[in-house]
């Protein structure tokens, strides 16, 4: 007998019909996507400051019991998308301190662009709903393997935001974080997706996959008992390092007539540091040109050498000998990190951009509107080029990742590759007392794990912090304070998987069981007699 495709699929779709399972399935639309968005919406839980990390076991595992039921393509794209919507509203609404409170624009508006924000921002979990409906086979591991997809997708489609991802979660549970220097944080991901789903399944008495997810936390906690020592101690001795935390309100910071108190102020706290290894400022604390700070710059250099420190800061870079009056109107200018004084030089340019911050998205776009042709370089810093150059500091390697950037796995592990300790520099004054900057320095623990590097983190108003190679925080200056952070610092050698391999294995896994569940499952189609 010819089988037609929605009877087909009614076949494949049918779980053991318990009462509670039947009633699941016949909620109402409506029901279902106020569930997924609040499902959505609890994620942020799982995250730093709260830490309640079953609740990234907990939210992708109802996302998953709601798509399990047969539905349209488009009811599980409404699905995936009012889910995406809470994760992001409510995940990311420190970007409403910044809209509002910095941006001055009014509160009903600030909440629009919130709104608005989760909406595009849901579309990759809207995505992932409508593919895993309408071609894969639902199980855990075609559910995983989307998973893993969309979030590596959001470190480069439209520029990239990769935040909230499930792996984030779990960067101090060891038993799984243990994956992240060999596989990365899409690896962890991957994992706790997997048993979240799996656990779903024992509801519907299917148990098959719960073994497996228990064989993959075991590899994992194997992995962290054993505890393998991907890089080595350098065998130098440790820098003394002096972290500075001028703590500028971000109303101030860009003031031009507050410039010379915001130099005054970083001048006054170096004071009693000079003398130690390494001294180092954060994002834009000179909040000019080089050539315009020159004299200021020259200074302080004088005194590094005096005193044998390695000075490095965040500046405002213009590229004067790049400059062409043939061509150009501006000189191109950069977001960097330069290392002056004793044993130490280099300059790292920033490669990833906030999109509407540093720079206008798609370029030459502005040449369109009347008045505001040829504004693209006045208004955007400039790319810096992939692959460059460590900083060098007293015969190390320093790699550099300026603010946000390091949220990006695979830039961050580039720039680890010939390094031998990290530092990251940022100002999160932008987003006041919200959970923003908390999360960004989980994020910062998250690399070092992946990269087996120490990481220093200097900011304006925190989280300023040291975090070691294992991804804990050696120390920590407490935030919207005026202080100092005082440390020694590690360096490392050798590279562990991930640096040396990226996230690659972890998406040619995902991507070889996302061809296995759509096989299997239009091999399911024919077996049951659709031959088109």
């Amino acid at each position: 007998m010819r089988l037609t495709t929605q009877q087909l699929h009614t076949r494949l779709s049918k779980v053991p019909q318990s009462p509670a399972w039947q009633r699941w399935s016949s909620l109402p639309l409506s029901l279902r996507l106020m569930i997924a968005w609040l499902a959505g919406a609890i994620f942020m839980l799982s995250l730093t400051p709260y830490g309640y990390w079953i609740i990234a076991i907990i939210s992708p595992a109802i996302l998953y019991a709601l798509l399990l039921p047969k539905m349209t393509g488009r009811r599980a794209f409404m699905i995936g998308e009012a889910y995406g919507m809470g994760l992001w509203c409510v995940g990311a609404f420190w970007l409403y301190t910044s809209i509002h409170d910095y941006g001055d624009t009014p509160a009903w508006l600030s909440l629009l662009a919130i709104a608005a924000m989760g909406l595009g921002m849901g579309l990759f979990h809207a995505v992932l709903a409508w593919i895993f409906n309408r071609f894969m086979g639902k199980q855990p591991f075609a559910f995983a393997a989307l998973w893993v997809l969309q979030e590596w997708m959001k470190t480069w489609l439209f520029t990239g935001f990769p935040w909230l991802f499930v792996g984030y979660a779990f960067t101090e549970q060891y038993w799984l974080s243990s994956l992240a220097p060999v596989f990365g944080v899409f690896a962890i991901s991957f994992v706790a997706v997997f048993v979240a789903a799996s656990l779903v399944e024992v509801l519907r008495h299917k148990f098959g996959y719960l073994v497996m997810s228990v064989l993959l936390i075991v590899i994992s906690s194997i992995l962290w008992l054993v505890n393998p020592q991907w890089t080595k101690p350098k065998g130098t001795p440790d820098l003394k390092v002096s972290l500075i935390q001028g703590n500028i309100p971000q109303d101030l910071k860009w003031l031009t007539e507050y410039q010379v108190e915001t130099l005054k102020i970083y001048a006054t706290l170096t004071r009693n540091e000079w003398g130690r290894d390494l001294v180092l400022w954060p994002e834009s604390s000179i909040p000019m040109f080089q050539t315009q700070a020159w004299g200021f710059i020259t200074e302080m250099v004088k005194i590094a050498k005096a005193t044998d420190t390695t000075w490095v800061t965040g500046v405002p870079y213009k590229d004067e000998a790049a400059f062409n009056p043939a061509t150009d109107k501006y000189a191109p200018f950069y977001n960097s990190v330069i290392a002056l004084g004793a044993q130490g030089d280099g300059l790292y340019k920033k490669q990833r951009l906030v999109p509407f911050g540093e720079y206008i998205p798609f370029e030459g776009a502005l040449d369109l509107f009347p008045g505001l042709a040829g504004s693209q370089e006045i208004l955007s810093y400039s790319r810096g080029g992939a692959n460059q150059a460590p900083l060098n500091v007293r015969g190390h390697k320093l790699g550099a990742a300026i603010c946000y950037e390091v949220a990006y796995p695979d830039t961050t592990r580039r720039n680890a590759q010939d390094s031998d300790f990290l530092l990251t520099i940022s100002n999160d004054a932008w987003f006041g007392t919200s959970a923003g900057p908390l999360q960004h320095l989980q994020m910062v623990q998250m690399r070092a794990l992946e990269t087996g590097r120490w990481f220093i983190r200097a900011t304006n108003t925190g989280v300023t912090a040291i975090i070691d190679d294992k991804g804990h925080i050696v120390a920590r200056a407490p935030q919207f304070e005026r202080t100092v952070l005082r440390g020694d610092l590690q360096a490392r050698t050798g590279q562990t998987p991930f640096v040396r391999y990226g996230s690659y294995p972890i998406l040619a896994i995902t991507f070889i069981l996302l061809l296995l569940s759509y096989l299997a499952r239009r091999a399911a189609y024919l077996r049951m007699g659709n031959k088109d």
